[in-house]
């Protein structure tokens, strides 16, 4: 039986994947290390380990790297946005990565349009972490690489069968009887893709931390949403909570709900029992139980909540 306690995953308790996407050999995105914490992701590699299985509407993942340690070019075909845990981030889009770019630190959010490929680094001095929601349960059914990034792999021992699984040749494995490579998009398909500019980005994809902590001085600051500071339908809304605006009323949501803490240490309370989160940590609140969270010291406090919509999960809302 399934209790509460199972459905908090702590920072300390995180397992890896090393070998979770096509570009886990080629140097600079060697060290990477990639957590599936909700739902099963859009890992490659059979070794991921997924800590909650349960259905939410939408995935939580996380990627730990190192410094100068960067993830490739790539795309989904449903929402794809981080927050950052720890460090300091670049992300950048386009064919090649330079259509625009972004730097974010702790608690910046960024809600990254459908369509584009996206990379990012850690351009910290430490080992850094940001954290993953993905749109749908089966998070679009998987990645699409930019085609430099499928043949820089190929030279380094590792082949993506259009089953969307993994070999390494290094390891003497080959594609199946009957499973050929996946094919490199064309230059028609990349050709449709648009190569927004960090002026068009940036005041509709991205949200500050401080500014997020001013609006939510009284009430939930609404992040993504239909009338969020990010607006989209991506299957999911994210609320930003602080001490200020924390329910101290008991309540309950027809769907799973996660919390996620950002800055401080959060009590969760329920009927029967309690447990306090802390920045990293990952709790899954099962549909009906009345519950509240609230801070449970002084000093700065802060963290994300998600829930499932009726949206569908796919392709970024666009306003009218």
């Amino acid at each position: 039986m399934t209790t509460l306690e199972d459905r908090i995953v702590r920072y300390g308790d995180l397992q890896p994947c090393k070998t979770a996407f096509i570009d886990a050999h080629t140097p600079g995105s060697n060290q990477k290390e990639n957590f599936t914490i909700i739902g099963g992701g859009v890992s490659e590699s059979p070794d991921q380990h997924v800590h909650i299985s349960i259905p939410h509407g939408f995935n939580i993942g996380a990627a730990g790297q190192p410094p100068r340690c960067r993830n490739s070019l790539h795309d989904h075909h449903t929402a794809e946005a981080f927050f950052v845990l720890s460090g300091r981030w670049r992300f950048f889009w386009g064919r090649w990565g330079t259509a625009g770019e972004v730097v974010l630190e702790a608690g910046d959010i960024f809600n990254i349009p459908t369509g584009i490929f996206r990379g990012f680094e850690n351009i910290g001095n430490d080992y850094g972490m940001i954290m993953a929601i993905l749109g749908g349960d089966d998070a679009g059914g998987g990645v699409m690489w930019a085609p430099q990034v499928i043949e820089d792999a190929a030279e380094h021992g590792l082949v993506l069968g259009e089953n969307g699984k993994l070999y390494d040749t290094k390891k003497g494995q080959s594609l199946p009887e009957g499973v050929n490579p996946m094919p490199l998009m064309s230059a028609e398909e990349l050709a449709k893709r648009p190569e927004p500019s960090t002026a068009d980005v940036l005041p509709n994809h991205v949200a500050r931390y401080w500014d997020m902590v001013a609006l939510a001085d009284k009430q939930p600051c609404k992040v993504i949403g239909e009338h969020g500071l990010l607006r989209d339908k991506p299957g999911f809304e994210v609320d930003f909570i602080t001490r200020g605006s924390a329910s101290e009323a008991m309540h309950s949501h027809e769907r799973p709900s996660v919390l996620m803490p950002v800055t401080g240490h959060w009590r969760v309370e329920w009927e029967g029992g309690s447990a306090t989160l802390a920045p990293g940590d990952t709790m899954s609140v099962p549909e009906g139980l009345a519950h509240r969270a609230q801070p449970s010291m002084t000093g700065d406090a802060a963290l994300y909540h998600i829930v499932a919509t009726d949206d569908a999960a796919g392709p970024s809302w666009q306003p009218n």
